[in-house]
């Protein structure tokens, strides 16, 4: 649905107005060239959402082109860190108007922002589950014990590692590490945080399926805090909440690398750029 919503945008516009975000590797001749670029006067400042300082500079010169392509050109490759509907979206629209082979044609390149891996900020992305299946507390917490250490907490949990967790629970807070031997580590994608939570907790024990369509299963992201979490479950909003240790960047380049997909809801990037700073308008 977000494709198809992302298409319709595009042809209806004539344009991409909102960038894919990409991350590389940190590179050090493409930052010296990024860091000498940022020392000159900026082309256009703009202040975004939530007071989100937005700092564009225009490089035109022949010379410092070529110079940055090439250091791009020797990057070994560009993760897609959020925007996969609007890549996709993209090559759709490509698709659809591409009756020629010109290469240089307008459909043919869509808007791309790339940011040095160890310059990006990914915040967690928490879990809140509309209700426990009629389980009693003590039942609740003896079938989470099977696959996790359970550690009452006086204060709000924001785990500082991985492999440990939050749950808001009947108003108190648990702090949760699963057993390390049930850990698969040479698995990129099972050995992540939301992968663990779902494959030991949130299938087994509270019946969720598939966490893009199941209506019993909603996520918060990071920027807005644990106290949100809490306003929700005290609310009857949900019947519990389970805060999660941030996704790295090198954990998501590892997925990639080995060809696997990210699960869903596992990535939060903050801040975020905004839409319609710069556009690619279309022929």
């Amino acid at each position: 649905d977000k494709e198809n919503d992302r298409v319709r945008n595009i042809a209806t516009l004539g344009a991409q107005t909102g960038p894919v975000l990409c991350a590389y590797r940190a590179n050090g001749s493409l930052r010296a060239l990024l860091h000498e670029a940022a020392s000159a006067a900026p082309t256009l400042q703009a202040i975004g959402p939530n007071d989100v300082l937005h700092t564009v500079w225009c490089i035109d010169d022949a010379t410092r082109v070529a110079r940055f392509s090439a250091a791009l050109n020797s990057l070994d490759a560009l993760y897609i860190a959020d925007g996969h509907h609007r890549a996709a979206a993209a090559a759709r629209v490509a698709h659809q108007r591409r009756t020629t082979g010109a290469a240089d044609a307008s459909h043919e390149s869509f808007l791309v922002v790339a940011f040095p891996h160890d310059e990006m900020r990914i915040l967690d992305y928490n879990r809140l589950v509309r209700d426990t299946l009629d389980w009693s507390l003590n039942d609740l917490l003896s079938r989470i014990r099977d696959a996790f250490e359970i550690e009452p907490s006086r204060a709000p949990v924001a785990p500082a590692s991985p492999e440990t967790f939050g749950m808001y629970l009947a108003g108190a807070w648990y702090r949760l590490r699963v057993h390390a031997a049930l850990v698969p580590h040479a698995d990129p994608v099972a050995s992540l945080d939301v992968s663990l939570l779902q494959d030991r907790l949130l299938a087994p024990i509270l019946r969720i399926g598939d966490p893009r369509t199941d209506p019993r299963i909603d996520f918060v992201g990071g920027v807005r805090g644990l106290g949100e979490l809490e306003r929700r479950v005290d609310a009857g909003q949900a019947a519990v909440a389970f805060s999660l240790h941030a996704t790295s960047m090198n954990q998501l380049m590892a997925v990639a690398d080995a060809n696997q997909l990210m699960p869903p809801k596992s990535t939060w990037f903050e801040p975020k750029l905004a839409d319609g700073l710069l556009s690619h308008v279309l022929d």
